[in-house]
């Protein structure tokens, strides 16, 4: 029920008016049946204008830490993620991972809709990032299509590092459903896993017009933090080669 009202009635109209989102190909979302809507990750506002634009609920896979806060502000944040029927997964270690696929795996035999990021957490520069294979071994296990998703303009609305909300023009394109079935029986080859999801970032790639980087976006987060980098500029930017083909 929450999440009804918060898309209807206590967020939706608000997002409406600051982002005035323009949809693209949202005939590729099924009516009904599973399916893994693989997304660029550009701001917090990109799970809102998804859910918004989606006719479907949306299930996304939300960090442990979102439910664990302490205080007024802690308890605010779990109550809301809580209520809008977010599940909790730890991303600490390997175990972790291998609890939020089973997590994931059930979430899509319920028959849902899935949101994910391949590139793990949010761009830290507007840049399209190396995907992690976990969507790639989910698609590959379940069968179920993946729906490559570019979010154009969030982070104008919703600038990272930010409080504040701008009025901007968002866009959100759907592309058509990808097919891994010629892969059948290949989930755990990791060098299939990497094809795959080199694929998905490619049509995420095309869709975005972002700019491609072939590191991962949390190690170029800590190399930020940290100072890393310096005067060499930015790191190289290509796309996925076994994508490309």
């Amino acid at each position: 029920m929450w999440y009804w009202l918060f898309k209807y009635v206590f967020m939706g109209p608000l997002l409406q008016m600051l982002g005035r989102p323009k949809v693209v190909g949202l005939e590729n979302v099924p009516d009904r049946g599973a399916v893994i809507l693989a997304s660029n990750h550009l701001a917090v506002a990109d799970s809102f204008y998804k859910c918004l634009v989606v006719r479907r609920r949306i299930t996304y896979l939300a960090k442990s830490e979102y439910f664990t806060g302490t205080g007024i502000k802690g308890r605010l944040t779990r109550w809301f993620y809580t209520a809008a029927g977010q599940v909790p997964i730890d991303r600490t270690d390997a175990d972790a991972a291998l609890a939020a696929l089973t997590t994931a795996t059930r979430i899509l035999g319920e028959g849902k809709v899935l949101g994910m990021y391949p590139e793990g957490t949010r761009s830290p520069d507007g840049r399209l990032y190396k995907g992690k294979t976990g969507i790639a071994r989910l698609a590959l296990e379940t069968g179920v299509p993946v729906i490559p998703v570019a979010m154009v303009g969030t982070d104008d609305v919703n600038p990272p590092g930010s409080k504040m909300w701008h009025f901007g023009r968002v866009e959100v394109r759907f592309g058509k459903p990808l097919d891994f079935s010629r892969f059948e029986g290949l989930a755990g080859n990791r060098f299939i896993e990497r094809a795959v999801i080199d694929e998905v970032m490619y049509e995420l790639m095309q869709m975005s017009g972002q700019e491609y980087v072939d590191l991962y976006a949390a190690d170029v987060k800590v190399a930020l933090e940290g100072g890393a980098g310096g005067s060499d500029g930015p790191p190289p930017a290509r796309m996925p080669t076994s994508a490309a083909g």
